[in-house]
Parts: structure tokens; C-alpha cells; sequence
């Protein structure tokens, strides 16, 4: 397979989607697949594969527990929907409650728990010859980060209100000027932080991957490919550090 090509280019009519996607983006001929720093077709593609999945395995999970007696109580034995999503679930909650404590952590699980699935979901999808991963582009990172960003300041509102405002400014009124400035500097580079790092890894991870299943496609990018999940643990697991991080900042910040 052509490496800058996807599974999506065997669907009939595909390279007419992708040139009237590039009409409407401004931009001439058929878009580039591998092109990191733009939105293409093909990762649009996986997004929707990613929430597909998502759905499924979430109504699969909401079936299993719908029942009565110990089978709701009790998970099946062995590998199964609902014991690997409750699994990384309690793995991304003791993660949280060790950050911000067992009460704010399971209320802000929905949000940071969602965010781990769908970067985790996407990092995998890298790793699969003929797909790219959503998060190998920065525009897909961005909306993730300024998701992250905007909830932030909003918990942080409905904590304290408009005296959430007050920590831009300083401890004293006179180091305003200073600190305002400092401030906002320091949280616009947040966004900035965890779009950048999650692109350079994931992308890197995933053309390293692909490169030598273009060249050698047996036996030799298996190394490679246990390498790259665990860089798809890893990013997911610093992008859902951070955004606890900054929750727990915005919420906590009278307390302290």
C-alpha cells in the first residue's frame, strides 16, 4: 500500500470527497493524507471510526450492566467489553483521585475520562497499517486542548466565581500589572503545551511504525509497534495528568 495513501482510498468515490473537501478548504488538488497540520479527509474518517467505537463499547457495557443479580454486579471472566473499559476507567480515576482527591475526581471523571478514551482510541488506530490517527494532526490536538482549556476556567467560575478572577492578579494589588501579564501568558501556553506534545509524539510514533512496514512488512516492525503503545499510554495518560492538573488548580485554588 502506498504509504501516503489510507484503507479509505478503496471506497469508490473517495478521491471525489477529498477534492471537493479541498475545493471547500480553499486549497488545490486532491489533499495530502500525511500532511500533519492539516485536517484531511482520512483523519476525519478516523474520528468517526474512533466514536463508532466509542458508541458501540459503551452500549455494549450499558446492556451488560442492565441485568439483575451478580451478573450486574460481578464482571465475566476473561476479556471482555465491559471489563476493559472498566478497567481503564479505574485506572484513569485513581489516577485523578491521587491528584485531586476521591470527591472532585469521580465529579470530573465524565470529562477527563472521555478525553482518555478518545486520545488512547486514536493513538491505537496509528498503529494499525492503512489508518491514520486522529491526533497526528494539530487541529484535531487543538480542539482537545481548548476543550481542556475553556472547561478549565469555567469550573474554576462556578467554584468561586468572579473571584476566580483575582488569582491573575497576584497575592497584592501593586504586583498586578506584573503578574496579569505573566498570567495569561502561562495559560495560553497550556493549550499550546498539550496540542504540541501530543502531535510530535504520535506523529513521529506513527510514520517511524509505517515507514518500516512499508519497507520490511513482517516480523520486523513488531518491536516498533509494541513501542508505540506505549507511546499511546503514555501520551494519553500525561494529556489526562495535565488536564487533572489544571482542573484541580482552577477548583482548589481558594483552598490553598
Amino acid at each position: 500500500m502506498n504509504p501516503h495513501h489510507t484503507w479509505f482510498h478503496l471506497l469508490p468515490g473517495w478521491h471525489s470527497l477529498e477534492e471537493l473537501a479541498a475545493h471547500y478548504l480553499g486549497r488545490k488538488g486532491p489533499l495530502l493524507i500525511f500532511d500533519a497540520t492539516h485536517f484531511t479527509l482520512a483523519h476525519v474518517a478516523g474520528v468517526l471510526l474512533v466514536l463508532v467505537v466509542l458508541t458501540g463499547a459503551a452500549l455494549r457495557y450499558r446492556k451488560a450492566i442492565a441485568g439483575s443479580g451478580d451478573d450486574r454486579i460481578v464482571p465475566p471472566r476473561g476479556l471482555s467489553v465491559r471489563n476493559l473499559l472498566e478497567m481503564f476507567t479505574d485506572a484513569v480515576l485513581s489516577m485523578m483521585t491521587g491528584v485531586m482527591g476521591e470527591h472532585h475526581a469521580r465529579r470530573f471523571l465524565p470529562l477527563v475520562g472521555s478525553l482518555a478514551f478518545f486520545i488512547f482510541l486514536s493513538n491505537l488506530l496509528g498503529l494499525i497499517p492503512g489508518f491514520l490517527p486522529p491526533t497526528d494532526t494539530l487541529k484535531t490536538n487543538v480542539a482537545l486542548a481548548a476543550t481542556v482549556f475553556v472547561m478549565t476556567h469555567l469550573y474554576g467560575l462556578r467554584a468561586h466565581g468572579l473571584a476566580y478572577l483575582k488569582h491573575f492578579l497576584g497575592p497584592v494589588w501593586y504586583l498586578a500589572p506584573l503578574m496579569l501579564p505573566i498570567e495569561i501568558i502561562s495559560h495560553l501556553a497550556r493549550p499550546v503545551s498539550l496540542s504540541l506534545r501530543l502531535l510530535g509524539n504520535i506523529a513521529a510514533d506513527h510514520k517511524v511504525v509505517t515507514a518500516f512496514f512499508v519497507m520490511v512488512p513482517l516480523l520486523v516492525p513488531l518491536p516498533f509497534l509494541l513501542l508505540g503503545v506505549v507511546v499511546a499510554i503514555v501520551q494519553t495518560l500525561v494529556f489526562s495528568l495535565l488536564t487533572t492538573v489544571y482542573i484541580s488548580m482552577a477548583v482548589a485554588h481558594e483552598e490553598h
